[in-house]
């Protein structure tokens, strides 16, 4: 018999009563019944309830063992009495009687029960990540991970791609957050600089010749924490392709987020369509480019209805350029209770409150209620309920000035309404395409910079680039599901000419471009094929699969919020050796 166990712990059934077997695993929980020890032995793959009385030669040690010590059993295969049987687990229906026990690893007190799923302190759960994993929660989740990884990888290889790996260590550049820098010790005072993604290597693949890459690509950014992300490091599926057009890497990607969902979605229905929405109708309709379409709620423009009104602050705003006034429509949202509890959410949110207007039952049939419909009367008021389609028991959420200073917290209304009428369905994944990104936007400052991705191909070409930069939209596109952003990509500007065009009306000329991104450009000017591409984050799809609210649930080790592992100890801080080595010098801390 082998060293250690001839069956796992979700090997055995009532096939093997009467056999001898061996299992190794973790005490998962010890009970005394008068006299008579029952253990619930666990392992990797399942539990098995192993059973001991007086009579067994193993009792004496088996009453010395505590939850999470590592142990080894010797013993028979019993059927459980049909009344203890229990159909939730493979092994219910029998039971193994100890005759002997080998203890492979003590457990010491335990800061934190892997037996159950009580909530702990994070920076307790993070420090004993170890211990944490055992439970079954998390466990499932790093399972379902692997999985889904796997699942991602023969899914593109059915496609005819090719997996290669980029380097890890390489050159700084900019990808819209900062780089994690490693100090170089043959060549001091130079620093390398950890991916932020394989942008510039999977590009260059293509240039190479290779028409279809993918990786699963870890990343590394610096980077604020979010419930959705990750402060330090991420994976995703990183795909590239050669003589394609924007529509040729949807049908490719497509099938294969799609098919992920489905085999992994525990039941919950995938929408079969993905919908096109350009990034400006997504932001009107949704005040987010990564809107939840599971939400019905479309926000609409009702500006003509309160220009010259008797409501003054609408009014009057509207006469100043670029403001509008939008609704957000709230089916069976019509009682004051209601809409005042989303005036103080706006205030919460840092604005002034919320306009509204709900319809009831009236005396004369439906009536119009509300502060607003007082202010601009009975026609103006049909007019907005006929534009959004409302009737008695609705109601409407105003919100104006610079779509820009009010876009996000709309978004957020629309959320908050949506969950609290229960207009959002939560049982399906919603997939919609962002497409049609500006190229460029401006700054605070006035300046014209990228608002995306500056590796795009703008629409229209080198022509595009001679009108209105902030008219000039891109071939990129994310796709997004649930109200997260799930993939990222973009047909790329592989011509140099076009590329040096849209970097100069971004204010960096030709030898800040070849300086900064000079393989890249150098490899341009050999025959570099149209192409294009996306990247889909894998903990992200995860956590939705796994329907965790935050991305540390389907991370093996993840750091917190202040970008630590109190595991490991990272950062730390290097010896004094260290530093005469790559000859730097720490500088104290800003006070």
């Amino acid at each position: 018999m082998h060293a250690y166990r001839s069956h796992t712990c979700a090997d055995l059934d009532k096939s093997h009563v009467g056999t001898e077997a061996r299992l190794a695993g973790w005490v998962h929980r010890v009970r005394d019944h008068g006299g008579v020890l029952f253990i619930d032995l666990r392992d990797h793959y399942g539990i098995t309830q192993v059973i001991c009385d007086p009579d067994s030669a193993a009792f004496a040690e088996m009453e010395k063992v505590r939850a999470e010590w590592c142990i080894r059993i010797d013993g028979s295969v019993k059927a459980r009495d049909a009344a203890l049987v229990n159909p939730k687990i493979p092994t219910g229906e029998i039971e193994v009687y100890a005759r002997g026990i080998e203890i492979l690893g003590r457990a010491g007190e335990l800061p934190l029960p892997v037996f159950g799923e009580q909530d702990y302190p994070e920076e307790t759960r993070l420090k004993y990540r170890f211990l944490d994993l055992r439970r079954q929660g998390l466990h499932d989740n790093m399972v379902l991970r692997s999985d889904v990884v796997r699942d991602l990888r023969e899914r593109m290889w059915g496609q005819g791609f090719n997996e290669y790996q980029t380097p890890i260590i390489t050159a700084s550049s900019p990808e819209g957050a900062r780089d994690f820098l490693v100090p170089s010790r043959l060549h001091p005072g130079k620093f390398y600089a950890l991916p932020q993604a394989p942008q510039q290597f999977k590009q260059l693949i293509m240039v190479s010749g290779f028409d279809k890459y993918f990786q699963i690509a870890p990343c590394f950014r610096d980077e604020d924490p979010r419930a959705d992300r990750s402060p330090t490091d991420f994976y995703q599926l990183d795909m590239e392709m050669s003589f394609v057009e924007q529509e040729d890497v949807f049908a490719t990607i497509e099938p294969v987020i799609r098919g992920c969902f489905e085999r992994f979605g525990g039941g919950r229905k995938v929408d079969e369509a993905f919908p096109r929405i350009s990034f400006r109708d997504a932001a009107l309709w949704y005040g987010t480019d990564k809107p939840d379409l599971r939400n019905p709620i479309k926000m609409q423009v009702v500006s003509d209805h309160f220009r010259g009104s008797g409501f003054a602050i609408f009014a009057k705003l509207l006469e100043n350029e670029g403001t509008e006034i939008r609704a957000i429509p709230a089916p069976g949202g019509g009682s004051r209770k209601f809409c005042d509890r989303m005036n103080k959410f706006a205030q919460e949110q840092g604005l002034p409150g919320m306009g509204y207007i709900f319809w009831r039952d009236g005396s004369d049939g439906m009536e119009a209620a509300g502060p607003l419909a007082k202010n601009i009367g009975p026609e103006r008021t049909e007019a907005i309920r006929q534009q959004l389609g409302l009737g008695t028991g609705d109601a409407a959420f105003f919100l104006g000035g610079k779509p820009s200073e009010f876009e996000g917290v709309a978004g957020r209304a629309r959320t908050v309404i949506g969950d609290e009428l229960g207009l959002t369905d939560t049982d399906r994944f919603a997939f919609c395409w962002i497409v049609d990104f500006p190229m460029y936007e401006r700054d605070d400052e006035g300046k014209i910079d990228f608002s995306h991705n500056p590796f795009s191909m703008p629409q229209g070409g080198m022509d595009a680039l001679d009108g209105d930069p902030l008219e000039v939209m891109g071939y990129q596109y994310d796709l997004a599901c649930n109200g997260y952003e799930l993939v990222s990509g973009a047909i790329r500007n592989h011509r140099p000419e076009i590329m040096f065009k849209a970097f100069e009306i971004a204010g960096y000329d030709e030898s800040e471009v070849r300086n900064r991104f000079g393989g890249m450009v150098n490899a341009f000017q050999y025959g570099a094929p149209p192409h294009g591409g996306c990247a889909a984050g894998i903990d992200r799809m995860v956590m939705l699969l796994a329907d965790e609210q935050n991305i540390r649930e389907v991370i093996m080790f993840p750091m917190n919020q202040q970008a630590q592992d109190l595991m490991m100890g990272a950062p730390s801080e290097p010896t004094a050796a260290q530093l005469r080595e790559l000859r730097l010098r720490v500088l104290p801390p800003e006070s």
